[in-house]
C-alpha cells in the first residue's frame, strides 16, 4: 500500500474545501494522468527520491495499476488520492478476493486531512463492488499513523507479524522477480466480519503492490 505522509500541519479549513470524485481508470484522460503523476512526485518525493521515480513522465501508478480511484480536488488541483484494485490474494494457503488499497497520498500542504476521510468516500464503492474485505500493507513506520486514523475509529484492523510476498512491477536480470516484506496488514471488513479473515502469517499478492 504505497503511502506518502508529510509532517506538515493541516490547514484548518482544508477539509471543507476538498471535493471528492470517484474515477474509473478508463475515464481518465492523458491530462488527468499527467496531473496525478506530478501530484505523486511532489507527495512521494519528500519520503525519498527513489519513491518518486515510478511517476516520471505521465505515469500515475507505481506497481499494479488501479481500476478505481478516489481523488480529492481543491482550488490548487489534486489534493489527495487513494486507489483500488480487486484481486485474489492467498492468505495462509486460502485464496481470498479483496479490494487492495494503495497509492494513498495527501498534498504536503494539506497533511492531516486524513486517510479515514478518504476511506469514507471509498466505502460506498467497496460495498457496490461486493468485496468481502479491503486490504493494504504498510511499513511499520506508519503504525501509529494508521492506528490513530483508522483502527481507533473502528474502520480497520491492523495485523502485525505478517509477511507479504509480491512480484516486482518489472523484471531485472540482477534481481529476484519477487520480494517478501515484514509489514503491517490493514484489513477493512466490508461484506464479511473481520473474524472471517483467514488465519495465516504469509500473504501472497500474486502480483505487484498497488
Amino acid at each position: 500500500m504505497n503511502v506518502a505522509v508529510s509532517p506538515t500541519a493541516e490547514v484548518p479549513s482544508a477539509r471543507a474545501q476538498v471535493q471528492w470524485s470517484r474515477r474509473w481508470e478508463s475515464e481518465l484522460q492523458l491530462s488527468d494522468h499527467a496531473e496525478l503523476a506530478e501530484f505523486f512526485r511532489k507527495s512521494y518525493g519528500p519520503t525519498g527520491s527513489f519513491n518518486a521515480q515510478p511517476f516520471e513522465g505521465n505515469r500515475s501508478w507505481a506497481g499494479a495499476r488501479p481500476e478505481l480511484r478516489v481523488i480529492g480536488y481543491d482550488a490548487l488541483g489534486v489534493a489527495a488520492h487513494i486507489g483500488l484494485l480487486r484481486r485474489f490474494i492467498n492468505v495462509g494457503g486460502a485464496d481470498l478476493l479483496v479490494a487492495e488499497l494503495g497509492l494513498y497520498a495527501v498534498r504536503p500542504d494539506l497533511e492531516g486531512h486524513g486517510i479515514s476521510h478518504a476511506m469514507r468516500v471509498m466505502y460506498p464503492a467497496l460495498q457496490e463492488l461486493g468485496v468481502p474485505f479491503a486490504f493494504g500493507a504498510v511499513r511499520s513506520a506508519l503504525e501509529k499513523h494508521l492506528t490513530r486514523l483508522v483502527e481507533r475509529q473502528g474502520l480497520a484492523t491492523l495485523m502485525r507479524g505478517i509477511r507479504v510476498r509480491s512480484t516486482l512491477p518489472d523484471v531485472y536480470p540482477n534481481l529476484s522477480p519477487t520480494r517478501i516484506e515484514d509489514v503491517i496488514v490493514v484489513v477493512f471488513p466490508v461484506g464479511r466480519s473481520i473474524s472471517e479473515w483467514p488465519a495465516g502469517t504469509v500473504i501472497d499478492r500474486n502480483g505487484p503492490e498497488l
